[in-house]
């Protein structure tokens, strides 16, 4: 009898156990400056994904701050990503990067850029975690690399798809795909209105673009 009752409370543990690991679901935090900030909104491009996915196989969260750039995510990634114990991080970073260059001198140089971003995927790595790259979108919404950053926006995407291929990690490459779209839709190339509500931060449209990009490489 004592065997037996045994038997069935070992058997109700292993139930509980391999129940709790099955309903484990998988944790994506999406890792970035106030465009993830913001995503995390009604509309926002992570708030879009959550409610795409089953909340009972993933969790999602949102870890941007407003002005961040390369650096910032690195000094804060244990504290904001890190201790959450994610299966996989989505990063978005480089417009602060490149366009407080031109508003507060206060951008990041390309050689340090790439050195944080390396440092910063080595960690996360090194803790377990999957890691996807997204290259920046847009400064100004103006087709033919007319708008005044194009230039360094495109030579940092370069160096995120470069970053990508060299560390065999999946690559959101929304540079490209923000470019190919006002190309298409903004026939009469206004700076801002079409994809952002002001020349970079998203409005409806642009998070949808972004989260609809996203969503097959976070499944």
């Amino acid at each position: 009898m004592k065997t037996l009752l045994r038997t069935t409370i070992l058997i109700g543990f292993s139930l509980i156990i391999l129940t709790s690991m099955t309903l484990k679901p998988k944790r994506i935090i999406f890792f970035g400056d106030s465009i993830t900030q913001m995503g995390v909104s009604k509309n926002g491009y992570v708030n879009l994904i959550k409610k795409s996915l089953d909340s009972t196989k993933y969790e999602v969260l949102g870890a941007g701050v407003g002005g961040n750039k390369i650096y910032d995510l690195y000094l804060r990634l244990e504290d904001d990503v890190l201790n959450k114990k994610p299966d996989l991080v989505v990063i978005y970073v480089g417009i602060n990067d490149v366009w407080h260059k031109q508003t507060s001198h206060t951008g990041t140089d390309y050689d340090k850029y790439f050195k944080f971003y390396q440092a910063l995927i080595n960690k996360i790595q090194g803790a377990g975690s999957k890691v996807v790259l997204c290259t920046p979108s847009v400064i100004g919404e103006k087709k033919d690399g007319t708008n005044e950053m194009d230039a360094d926006l495109n030579k940092y995407a370069a160096g995120i798809r470069e970053l990508a291929s060299k560390n065999n990690l999946p690559l959101c490459d929304l540079r490209k795909v923000f470019v190919d779209y006002e190309a298409k839709n903004n026939l009469e190339d206004k700076e801002k209105g079409i994809l952002t509500n002001d020349r970079v931060h998203l409005n409806d449209v642009g998070n949808k673009l972004v989260a609809d990009q996203l969503l097959p490489l976070v499944k």
